[in-house]
């Protein structure tokens, strides 16, 4: 773990909107992370907010307080910093009200539902001086920052190509979050976020610059009756012949494991890409360098950590997910989904 923001004696306080199964999550690193506290929980009905937020309060601590109130949780001098976790289309919303309210954000991915909607959010953070980041997890995780000690170190030389899947099998129900175009369902903003997000970061880490927006975009996939994506298949085409292959689906398994091939060697994440507690170096002629890389805590602490640090620097983007790579996967998203033929009200 990196060290803390702040000592304990002035923790970054934060306010959680939406207490779902993912903010579970990030509960529980905040409230093992020294440097910070959970200062009140905002949702639309008071009974599942209070029980989340007596969940997390803690003897010895100010009880965290529970809220269907966001401007009134946003106006609390102890809160820093937002945490959204709620269903996509309600993220910009909060985004838009955390960020006039002067408070950091931590949104879940995807940040929004399209690159249209982000703009003038990416927009109103920088006037406001306030931070905006995507909640990207993996890009944090200690195992990938062994992958980019391998790829600094030209461990398997120039990148040729990547390969990644994310899918398993949800039982159809129309009612489902992931099968509700109201809800922005999908297999692609759900699960296919982390196989973009990680295809620009490698790619970028590997040649030491942005990623490019790719040059060829091949897309299949499949529809479930409520018409989101169950399943999308894509290969994506950057210069120097740089191909990315993946595929993330809502409708049958995979390895969910990520490879990176070089010219003299690969990289394997072997499973669970997006929450990666190994990675593999292979090379021709060796035996494989397997690098065993836990979490602190669950994973989560890595994101939280640098939201605060940022917040703290009076940055308005994190350096390991700026804006520009959140527009931009925003932007291969809508034209997946375009070719796909999904279309939300809301777009």
């Amino acid at each position: 773990m990196t060290a803390p923001t702040e000592s304990s004696a002035n923790p970054f306080g934060w306010a959680l909107v939406g207490p779902g199964r993912i903010a579970r999550r990030f509960a529980e690193a905040v409230d093992r992370l020294p440097a910070a506290r959970l200062v009140v929980v905002q949702g639309r009905e008071l009974g599942r907010a209070r029980q989340f937020a007596e969940a997390w309060s803690r003897t010895g601590r100010a009880p965290v307080q529970a809220s269907t109130d966001l401007a009134a949780a946003l106006a609390r001098p102890d809160v820093e910093g937002v945490y959204i976790a709620t269903p996509h289309p309600f993220h910009a919303e909060a985004i838009r009200a955390a960020l006039l309210a002067g408070k950091a954000v931590l949104c879940e991915k995807p940040l929004v539902t399209s690159a249209a909607a982000a703009r003038p959010l990416v927009e109103l953070a920088r006037q406001r001086g306030v931070l905006l980041m995507e909640a990207l997890w993996t890009r944090f995780l200690p195992a990938y920052a062994q992958v980019a000690r391998w790829l600094d170190e030209g461990a398997i030389g120039a990148v040729r190509g990547l390969q990644s899947s994310f899918s398993f099998r949800v039982p159809f129900d129309p009612a489902d979050r992931i099968f509700d175009p109201a809800l922005a369902g999908g297999a692609l903003l759900d699960l296919g976020v982390y196989n973009l997000s990680m295809t620009q970061w490698l790619i970028g880490r590997a040649s030491g610059a942005r990623c490019p927006e790719p040059e060829a975009m091949h897309i299949q996939g499949g529809l479930a009756p409520t018409g989101v994506d169950s399943r999308v298949w894509g290969m994506l085409g950057f210069p120097g012949g740089i191909v990315s292959q993946f595929t993330c689906g809502s409708d049958g398994a995979a390895d969910n494991g990520l490879r990176l091939s070089g010219e003299q060697g690969h990289i394997v994440v072997p499973r669970e890409f997006w929450q990666a507690t190994e990675a593999q170096l292979w090379r021709a002629g060796a035996e494989p360098e397997v690098v065993p890389a836990p979490f602190a805590i669950n994973g989560f602490e890595g994101q939280i950590e640098e939201a605060m640090r940022c917040a703290r620097a009076g940055l308005v983007e994190s350096p390991t997910i700026p804006h520009a790579d959140t527009l931009a996967v925003l932007g291969w998203m809508d034209a997946i989904r375009g070719r796909l033929g999904v279309r939300y009200a809301f777009d």
